[in-house]
């Protein structure tokens, strides 16, 4: 690895050529990334792409009539002193908040690039055009570090967050209810079919955690396998079979786990008042992120979670 301090006229203009390449390149991977969801951010990232092409023409033209058409291969790898960045350009789905980190740091490192390889040339055509270069990349830097302002200013910032909030629901708070209403709702029979059939706690205790277990892996699976998330817009699979089997297996193991305690009657106390908490908050999750009427939510959740609970008593009982 080489010092910037031992690099030549010709080899400093030779990595300037390859750093606006990269840059460029990543803008363009960023763009692509963000332009289904964010729009006005993938085209802001798309005009910045292109004048980072226009940067590296400049350079080569100059590089050509200084010393030749042959550009030897220097990275930013090569040379000590650059930040090593993780390739978050290849994350699909792309962060907002990270790409636009991102981008300020890109512009503020090149910055950095142009004024201290003006002080290492003498050559006055490089030193001018480097001077340009940085005083372009300074630009770029601000318009990194105002692009929150203008987005708020254009609507954009309000239509991203509104994007976010739906892919949010898509990809979170659907597969997440989803569980969570399975684990609550599906196995109260079965663990109150155990405790009124047995009358004892350490017995309905695993029967409720296998219930709620059994029911996570299950709806974790059944989630990841149902669509790959291309076209539906949901996501990774395994995110989401992730957070519909873990909520699954909370909403059966909140009502479980009262049966810790050794009192049957005190259990079961505690396990109905936990169930109608797990009723309401479902209710409230379905109108609040569902756009269900309140009243509507509560009566839906409410009847099945009821009917599923008398179904559990009368089979145990029996």
């Amino acid at each position: 690895m080489r010092s910037f301090k031992s690099l030549s006229e010709q080899e400093v203009l030779a990595l300037a050529i390859s750093l606006e390449e990269e840059d460029a390149r990543i803008y363009e991977d960023f763009a692509d990334g963000l332009k289904a969801d964010y729009p006005a951010t993938a085209q802001i990232l798309t005009e910045m792409r292109a004048e980072e092409d226009g940067h590296r023409h400049r350079l080569i033209d100059l590089y050509r009539r200084n010393f030749g058409d042959h550009i030897p291969l220097i990275r930013r790898h090569d040379v000590k002193g650059f930040v090593t960045r993780r390739p978050i350009w290849l994350v699909r789905p792309l962060g907002l908040d990270a790409v636009r980190k991102q981008v300020e740091l890109m512009e503020l490192e090149t910055k950095r690039f142009y004024e201290t390889a003006i002080r290492q040339t003498t050559d006055a055509g490089i030193r001018q055009l480097l001077g340009d270069l940085a005083e372009e990349e300074r630009k770029h830097a601000l318009l990194a570090e105002e692009l929150e302002s203008s987005r708020r200013s254009s609507g954009a910032l309000a239509e991203e967050a509104a994007t976010k909030n739906r892919l949010f629901v898509l990809q979170v708070v659907q597969p997440g209810l989803a569980g969570l209403m399975d684990g609550s709702v599906s196995t109260l029979a079965p663990l109150f079919a155990a405790a009124f059939a047995t009358g004892k706690t350490w017995p309905t205790f695993l029967v409720g955690m296998a219930a709620s277990l059994g029911a996570g892996i299950s709806m974790g699976f059944a989630e990841a396998l149902s669509d790959d998330g291309s076209l539906t817009g949901r996501g990774r699979p395994w995110s989401r079979g992730f957070v519909c089997g873990l909520m699954t297996a909370l909403g059966g193991l909140g009502h479980t786990m009262p049966y810790l305690i050794t009192d049957y009657k005190t259990a079961t106390g505690v396990a109905i008042a936990v169930v109608v908490v797990e009723l309401l908050v479902i209710s409230w999750v379905r109108h609040r992120f569902m756009d269900t009427p309140l009243t509507s939510a509560i009566f839906q959740v409410v009847v099945g979670g009821v009917l599923v609970f008398i179904t559990g008593i009368l089979i145990g009982s029996s």
